[in-house]
């Protein structure tokens, strides 16, 4: 079963089907996980028109893309690939925690169910940054 699989990934169609696929699962999936963490409802937050919710949940899906472009690019199977862009999405979940340790003047969360733009800005900016470091050592 394995050299058919290796047969078809080595369509270059066929391979970039299959990380597209992989990649959008994993980004509802890390999303949800999000959403689990976060003390709102990012999809209520932004249908009501929260933008600091937009810009937060915007740099999340940013930098889970961006973790994933860094695996794919550093790896030779989709295998590889799924297991180094969920060890980046651990990480990008770990500076979420740090962020909101490292705030004590404020809680990150009610701040940005408040519409807190410059919050908001600051945790896309942090997910979008964050995401080129965990990129840049995924081997």
């Amino acid at each position: 079963m394995n050299e058919e699989v290796d047969v078809l990934l080595s369509n270059p169609y066929l391979e970039t089907l299959a990380f597209f696929s992989i990649a959008i699962l994993a980004l509802v999936v890390f999303l949800a996980i999000f959403e689990f963490v976060t003390k709102y409802n990012d999809w209520a937050e932004i249908k009501k028109g929260n933008v600091s919710v937009a810009m937060a949940t915007g740099g999340k899906i940013f930098g889970i893309c961006n973790i994933f472009r860094f695996a794919i690019l550093n790896n030779d199977t989709v295998l590889h690939s799924i297991i180094w862009a969920s060890f980046g999405f651990v990480l990008l979940l770990v500076a979420y925690f740090i962020f909101e340790f490292l705030t004590p003047v404020f809680k990150i969360d009610e701040e940005i169910q408040k519409d807190n733009k410059a919050v908001g800005l600051l945790s896309m900016i942090i997910s979008i940054s964050i995401s080129y470091v965990v990129g840049a050592s995924v081997t």
